[in-house]
């Protein structure tokens, strides 16, 4: 820690842009979601902290964008895009301010708002390219299934598309937000014939896909898929019909952390998300309409699920696709064993 930069946890006392507040509570609402666009975000949001500081010196520089990443961070645990894009955009912070003689604060504000430039322009790069790699995989003709909604699967049907393939959707509707409504809004705009089914009806619709086409929003080392709840089991059914599934995830994906046996926390929603209180109400009772607390009725909304290697058949990347057994010599490749996270310094 530089001499000039505060002890202890400065949160409290450091002014966050209100751009840093609004992201994070859109991140955490869901009104921003998909790995890319939380990323996007993110780096978007350290950027406006750097450009608009009043801080003078860099240790309070430092501070500031350490306790804006801290904020943008805890929103979302499951979503690995977050810290990668945070651990990009901060990465050289120590650096540059030692090179900077703990003097030149214009320096440091700079190279943040250049790195935050620069994975920008790298995440949306990444899509076309990881699109373009998917659509090979996909034939003329090919009717695949999603779930949720991923914009790096939709990438790929959307390149095959591009190359003149006729492909057809069915699109499970993903509860209990409805995500593949958006998925199923966006297949039709590009004029893919889709069919919306329950969650419970895809065993019965499988027999007629030809691809299983999910996303991610984290892949362990080890290969395992961390995707919204439901994905596992469509999954083990996918593979019990011998239907192939297709992993669409971007490098920004991968969780670094689990190189050191980190295990992925997976984030539980409100379980307003699921029930009413008026449905509540209506399954357990009330007294003008208090919640029982015996403990006897309670709700889980976990929002996502994981998937383990031998269910995947191939995890397609803008660096290419890859069995899952084989992601983690790419996880080394672009992190090394360095799996730090700046914003904790």
């Amino acid at each position: 820690m530089a001499d000039d930069e505060p002890a202890g946890h400065p949160d409290a006392d450091l002014s966050l842009h209100p751009d840093v507040e609004a992201t994070a509570a859109a991140i955490a609402a869901m009104e921003i979601r998909g790995a890319a666009a939380i990323a996007d975000a993110a780096a978007a949001a350290l950027a406006t902290q750097a450009e608009t500081s009043d801080a003078e010196t860099p240790g309070a520089l430092r501070a500031e964008l350490r306790a804006a990443a801290r904020r943008l961070h805890d929103t979302r645990p499951t979503a690995v895009s977050l810290p990668n894009a945070l651990r990009y955009v901060l990465k050289e912070l120590d650096e540059v301010a030692a090179a900077a003689d703990g003097r030149d604060v214009s320096t440091l504000r700079a190279t943040v708002v250049e790195r935050a430039a620069e994975f920008r322009e790298t995440v949306a790069a990444a899509q076309s390219r990881l699109g373009r790699i998917g659509a090979n995989r996909l034939r003329d003709g090919d009717t695949v299934l999603t779930h949720c909604h991923s914009t790096d699967a939709l990438a790929c049907v959307e390149a095959a598309v591009e190359d003149g393939k006729e492909i057809e959707a069915i699109v499970k509707e993903t509860r209990p937000r409805k995500q593949g409504h958006i998925t199923a809004r966006q297949l039709r705009e590009w004029g893919v014939p889709v069919t919306l089914i329950v969650d419970g009806a895809a065993r019965r619709h499988l027999r007629s896909v030809d691809h299983v086409l999910v996303g991610a929003d984290s892949i362990a080392a080890d290969g395992s898929v961390i995707n919204k709840v439901g994905t596992s089991g469509l999954a083990v059914v996918a593979r019990e019909q011998g239907v192939p599934v297709m992993v669409a995830a971007a490098t920004i994906k991968l969780h670094p952390e689990t190189l050191t046996g980190h295990t992925v926390e997976i984030e539980r929603r409100a379980e307003s998300e699921v029930l009413t209180d008026e449905e509540r109400t209506a399954i357990v009772g009330s007294n003008e309409g208090e919640r029982s607390d015996d403990g006897s009725f309670a709700v889980d909304n976990p929002a996502f699920d994981v998937t383990p290697p031998r269910f995947v058949d191939a995890i397609v990347t803008e660096r290419g696709q890859f069995p899952p057994e084989s992601i983690v010599t790419l996880m080394r490749e672009l992190f090394g064993e360095d799996v730090a996270a700046p914003w904790t310094r």
